[in-house]
């Protein structure tokens, strides 16, 4: 009886969404290179990934599909509850709405000041200036660039520009961030600072997917580490400390 009754009251495990999953997964260009091999991977929602590998492994063509800027030839891709395999191009921007994206080269409009670069993003969509007066100020609040909300692109750092780049990676609560090298044109302390910021960003619930040719990052950091050679997924650790 008792045994009836736990089982009647037990809570059920519910499996964990991914967040992003890739089944039998391959990408070939017109140009004949094979990019991506028949990868499998899934990346659950909370994790903080390390994506590595050489100069021509499959990682920008990996972030590629994700962000559906190429389609895969084969296989299922699954982000942020889209079937990117079935999307149809109108759908791409709410796709992206959903996902906020750091660049290497910081991408920011060099004629907009700091908040103005911020707040583009929820213009486009149509946001009332009050929800955009609050939302770019929390977000530059995040990364320490509250006193910067005026400044030009021009006269601000390498760092701080990325930190821009991250506020507006932040502005909308995406639930995945993609960084493609985001400490790609930072000093090494500045580099870690970005880190760091990630790992606070990841540690209230979003999901973090970072390029990364720093191999002192991958190690001190130690979170997941998704390692690509030749287009195929040669490692997966969870610990991190790849080589």
């Amino acid at each position: 009886m008792a045994e009836e009754l736990l089982e009647q009251f037990a809570t059920p495990i519910v499996p964990t969404e991914p967040v992003i999953e890739f089944r039998g997964v391959s990408k070939t260009y017109p140009s004949g290179t094979h990019a991506l091999e028949d990868v499998n991977i899934r990346i659950n929602k909370g994790d903080f990934v390390f994506v590595v590998g050489s100069s021509g492994a499959g990682k920008s063509t990996f972030m590629k599909l994700i962000m559906r800027e190429e389609k895969a030839n084969t296989g299922t891709i699954m982000v942020n509850g889209f079937n990117l395999t079935k999307m149809p191009r109108k759908q791409v921007p709410m796709l992206r709405r959903t996902m906020g994206i750091v660049f290497q080269d910081f991408r920011l409009i060099p004629t907009m000041n700091v908040f103005d670069n911020v707040a583009f993003a929820m213009y486009v969509v149509g946001e009332s200036g009050r929800e955009v007066r609050r939302e770019v100020t929390d977000a530059l609040s995040k990364v320490g660039l509250g006193e910067k909300a005026r400044c030009m692109p021009m006269q601000l750092s390498g760092g701080e520009q990325q930190r821009v780049g991250l506020a507006r990676a932040l502005v909308n609560s995406p639930d995945l961030i993609i960084a493609d090298e985001p400490t790609g044109n930072v000093d090494p302390n500045m580099s870690y600072e970005i880190v760091n910021l990630l790992t606070e960003i990841n540690k209230r619930g979003t999901t973090v997917l970072m390029v990364t040719h720093d191999h002192n990052l991958v190690r001190d950091f130690k979170h997941r580490v998704i390692m690509l050679d030749e287009g195929r997924i040669v490692a997966d650790n969870a610990a991190g400390g790849a080589e």
